[in-house]
């Protein structure tokens, strides 16, 4: 998966619920395809060191950090798990773990609360902001859906091959299809999707690719239809989409919500 540091470790927020945990076991994949350290981080809250608050913020980080530890251990994956704690506000603290990380893995409610009150999305300021890629991991959604779905964009921006390379790489770990949109040409003239699809079907022959005409934009796409799609990869310039294709707070985009990657190549 394209990354703008190949030796780094792949990073996860740790905050105690769930929804983190959920997006480390995410992580745990990642890491282990690239023979990279998994970092768990726990972001205190910007609170006065010396306040007994920042006492207990310390203890509870102490063990949610063991807690995942245990967890991700306990599965056997091939991963070195090491953990830190490290002072907030909670997008600063993350963003600079991305400056020496191939990957920031988050969960889709944010970090922590208290600093999402404060800042807004943890996880949308992150993906805007980070210097590597970012995903954002919503808990299992369509859980009773017989197919899942990776969707990511042909088109013609800066980096986009990049893109389109993670999304296929990413279905290759997973094993899930992937749903490929561009625009709406006539099939066999030049430059049409079928014909852009076709050199990206050599290179992955492992990997189910559909094209989907007339689509171009992942975000509008999963507004407009309510695919079980588990994860939208998309280019740093789209980043300011992530909250609504995760679905945060008042977001259109109440159906189609899935997990994304921002990728940085």
């Amino acid at each position: 998966m394209p990354a703008a540091n190949t030796s780094g470790p792949v990073v996860a927020g740790i905050d105690g619920s769930a929804t983190a945990l959920h997006a480390a076991f995410w992580a745990v994949d990642e890491a282990a395809a690239r023979g990279a350290t998994l970092r768990l981080v726990y972001v205190t809250k910007p609170d006065d060191r010396f306040a007994p608050e920042y006492a207990e913020d310390v203890r509870h980080g102490r063990e949610s950090l063991h807690a995942a530890r245990t967890a991700i251990e306990a599965t056997g994956a091939p991963v070195t798990v090491e953990t830190a704690i490290v002072d907030g506000p909670a997008t600063e603290a993350l963003v600079e773990q991305s400056a020496d990380a191939q990957m920031v893995c988050v969960g889709s409610v944010g970090i922590d609360r208290y600093a999402r009150s404060i800042v807004g999305s943890t996880a949308g300021d992150l993906a805007e902001k980070a210097h590597c890629s970012v995903a954002v991991i919503r808990p299992e959604l369509h859980a009773d859906a017989q197919l899942h779905w990776i969707v990511v964009a042909l088109g013609d921006r800066p980096g986009n091959s990049a893109v389109v390379e993670c999304a296929l790489q990413e279905a290759t770990l997973r094993h899930v299809p992937v749903l490929a949109l561009g625009k709406d040409q006539v099939a066999g003239s030049p430059g049409s999707l079928e014909d852009r699809i076709r050199p990206w079907r050599a290179s992955h022959p492992d990997v189910h690719l559909y094209p989907v005409a007339g689509a171009t934009d992942v975000a509008h796409f999963l507004k407009k239809f309510d695919e079980p799609v588990v994860l939208a990869v998309i280019g740093a310039d789209e980043a300011r989409d992530v909250s609504q294709i995760v679905g945060h707070g008042h977001s259109l985009f109440r159906h189609g919500a899935a997990s994304v990657l921002v990728v940085r190549p």
